[in-house]
């Protein structure tokens, strides 16, 4: 047993744990240090210390390159999508890529120790090798960037190429209204199309609205300009937000199937977290 009881404050070893703490890399890491607590059985201090020994060598060592990556708390995403509907988003999703990414790199490099210098450390196994499989996945749907890929199903490949036509189409029928108005001295040379509610439209002066003609969606606060969405393009920017709409469906349902198939894995999965 420990003497006195209150050594820790007495000895104010806060001060250490609040120093490991500054040194961790994420959340998970901080939990661990509070963690801490005093030991008394010697074989296991012996252990941990001889640990804590090869774990200098190694950073020391000019010949080895110890990996650097990224770790993220995903235990309440991962014990969310235990529920069948739920699902993990892109974010949460590349995070988890890159967190197994770095699990991966880590078992490798105490795989390749030499295990007469470090014979604890190379000793060393996790289950980064094991989830390979979910990299794979992620990666059929999520780009480098960590955003959704066109080809992620052929459905929001069809979807988000109608999207950049029907946005391509509407962009020139604007600009060769702004180059009528703009011939007309209705609007200004520099007058470019703006966005307002999620659709392309015109600034233009008050006087002139109905030379335009079309749905006011806004005007500016000075009450000058008014934002107006040419007749000729609502119908395209109708369908525009239609297509907008099967793509957050379609999103959806990729990332249910990409949780569907990670959901049976989650126990190993936080197994690396700890």
């Amino acid at each position: 047993m420990l003497y006195p009881q209150n050594i820790e404050q007495k000895i104010d070893f806060q001060v250490i744990r609040d120093g490991l703490k500054g040194c961790c890399m994420s959340s998970l890491g901080k939990e661990r240090v509070d963690a801490m607590q005093w030991l008394t059985h010697y074989p296991t201090v012996r252990d941990l210390l001889a640990r804590v020994r090869e774990m200098m060598a190694v950073l020391t060592d000019p010949a080895l390159a110890f990996p650097h990556g990224e770790i993220y708390d995903l235990r309440e995403a991962l014990s969310r999508i235990r529920i069948e509907g739920l699902f993990m988003d892109e974010a949460d999703l590349f995070s988890l890529r890159k967190m197994l990414d770095y699990a991966g790199q880590l078992e490798r490099f105490f795989a390749m120790l030499d295990k007469v210098k470090y014979p604890l450390l190379s000793q060393e196994s996790g289950i980064g090798s094991q989830l390979g499989n979910i990299i794979t996945t992620i990666d059929r749907i999520l780009d480098r960037y960590g955003k959704m890929r066109d080809n992620a199903s052929p459905e929001l490949a069809r979807i988000r190429k109608e999207i950049s036509a029907s946005q391509g189409s509407v962009s020139r029928a604007l600009n060769a209204i702004l180059r009528q108005a703009q011939a007309e001295g209705i609007l200004d040379k520099d007058v470019a199309p703006t966005m307002r509610e999620g659709r392309l439209v015109l600034p233009v002066p008050p006087a002139y609205k109905r030379k335009i003609g079309g749905i006011v969606h806004d005007e500016s606060a000075t009450g000058k300009t008014v934002f107006i969405e040419p007749q000729q393009v609502v119908e395209a920017n109708n369908r525009i937000r239609e297509l907008e709409g099967e793509e957050r469906r379609e999103r959806v349902r990729i990332l249910m199937a990409i949780t569907a198939e990670i959901r049976p894995q989650v126990p190993q999965i936080l197994e690396t977290e700890n």
